[in-house]
């Protein structure tokens, strides 16, 4: 799993089988996993997160969003 270090408590990256998707990151902190579609950014699927806490990682997402993608195009070129 490609990874994108993002400082705080959760984990972000997205799985090499998933470049027929559009561009996205999972995040994931103690066995909870989130999605968020990318331009716009935008919550795919919430896992077992509180909203709270998907606002958080919202912030996050958006804030290194062209960090994700460039890291997104340099997995799945093309």
């Amino acid at each position: 799993m490609p990874t994108i270090p993002i400082p705080g408590p959760y984990e972000f990256g997205f799985f090499s089988n998933e470049g027929n998707e559009p561009a996205h990151v999972h995040a994931m902190r103690e066995g909870k996993k989130c999605k968020f579609w990318l331009d716009p950014v935008r919550l795919a699927d919430g896992g077992r997160f509180a909203g709270h806490e998907l606002n958080k990682i919202k912030k996050l997402v958006t804030k290194h969003e062209h960090e994700i993608q460039a890291k997104w195009d340099e997995h799945f070129p093309g």
